[in-house]
């Protein structure tokens, strides 16, 4: 938080009590039953966290990027659901508040989102564009200063929960598909019709089955420039960060309940070193590295931001790389370390009915390499790493 430590400290307390009094302990019914994490959300809308990356000068925390990573990274610890939820709102409030500055809508909505906590949803993908965000095939209609628009989404997590949409699509239908806006669907603009489930292995709570939408709403509603500029220059940025930082918040809740077992085991034998002790010091070596990974990012994004070329910075080969791989190499250490974690904790991990259980941390990390996949990001940095030349 650019300003008043005091205030973000107060903020991270706050996360750190719901993530202990309302999100553990709702965590496994959560997933049993792929349902949205209503009680852990209401929370941090009483606690108005949802705001937490509006700016400071129209009401919100102004938190920047390694504060809001630390934000989610202690609600990971407890739920992963509900820390992804919070997380993709985050990536959402960003994207308007970053690219819709100069509006005089969308700064009014901030406000209006600071004073009502609204929690905000993105729709991206589409039947047709075979995962690919960067392409729509879904385009907005405009007459007489109003748009409509429909979208066939393959997911869309949280949309039935959430006050407000972004959602991409072509800047018109004569536009191709790589000329893509955001527009913002509010709740009492659109019909959502449901059209697959969401019986998942893992991440269960943020409930992301398909959607037809249809919406209307006023243009002004579509955030100004195009949506490759906020896609590099904030969404990309802002997901994979945080994406990586909650991931390590679910293996650091891993890595804990494994060293809680170690040191029950050393307790037993006062004197001696438990063989667990070793593959405990090693799994906490890639802990720690992961994390150095996504934190030192996350600072480096914030200093980026307060330079004058910023903007132009985070449109470079370079900076795509860089979270091209932090996203990739995260999603694969996450869940190596659970799975490590399991093997020291042993059985009582492998159980679902133990405080050491470490099945719903190993279901929703596996996830993480299927978000956006590795192999398409893969596929973009050899493109890349063709033209760059090394600095």
């Amino acid at each position: 938080m650019s300003g008043n430590s005091n205030e973000f400290n107060a903020l991270l307390a706050a996360v750190k009590a719901i993530a202990t009094n309302v999100a553990a302990p709702a965590a496994p019914d959560v997933d049993a039953r792929a349902r949205f994490p209503q009680e852990t959300i209401d929370a941090l809308r009483q606690a108005r966290v949802l705001s937490a990356a509006v700016p400071k000068e129209l009401g919100g925390a102004g938190c920047g990027m390694r504060e809001l990573a630390l934000l989610c990274v202690a609600l990971a610890q407890a739920c992963g659901s509900s820390a992804m939820v919070l997380a993709m709102h985050f990536i959402q409030v960003a994207c308007l508040a970053r690219h819709g500055r100069d509006s005089t809508f969308f700064r009014g909505y901030l406000q209006d989102l600071v004073r009502n906590q609204y929690l905000l949803a993105s729709m991206t993908s589409e039947n047709g564009t075979f995962g690919e965000t960067r392409t729509s095939i879904c385009a907005v209609e405009r007459a007489n200063g109003r748009f409509t628009l429909a979208k066939d989404a393959t997911t869309g997590s949280y949309c039935s929960y959430a006050e407000g949409i972004l959602v991409t699509a072509r800047r018109a239908s004569d536009a191709p598909g790589s000329d893509q806006v955001l527009v913002l669907v509010r709740k009492d603009d659109c019909r959502l019709t449901q059209t697959t489930t969401w019986d998942t292995l893992g991440m269960r709570g943020t409930v992301s089955p398909g959607f037809k939408l249809e919406s209307s709403g006023a243009e002004e509603q579509i955030l100004p420039g195009s949506f490759a500029d906020s896609s590099a220059q904030t969404m990309v940025p802002y997901s994979h960060i945080l994406w990586s930082a909650l991931w390590w918040g679910i293996c650091a809740d891993a890595v804990a309940r494994a060293a809680e077992c170690v040191r029950a085991g050393a307790r037993k034998n006062p004197g001696s070193v438990p063989p667990t002790a070793l593959r405990l010091a090693e799994v906490s070596t890639q802990l720690q590295s992961m994390r150095h990974n996504w934190h030192s990012l996350a600072a480096e994004f914030d200093a980026i931001t307060t330079r004058p070329a910023g903007l132009e910075e985070l449109l470079a080969i370079g900076w795509a790389l860089k979270m091209n791989n932090l996203k990739v190499s995260a999603s694969e250490a996450a869940p190596q370390i659970v799975h490590k974690a399991l093997q020291i904790a042993g059985i009582v991990a492998y159980k679902n009915d133990t405080k050491f259980s470490l099945g719903r941390h190993y279901r929703d990390v596996l996830s993480a390499s299927l978000m956006i996949s590795n192999e398409r990001i893969a596929a973009k940095s050899a493109s890349m790493l063709l033209v760059l030349k090394d600095t």
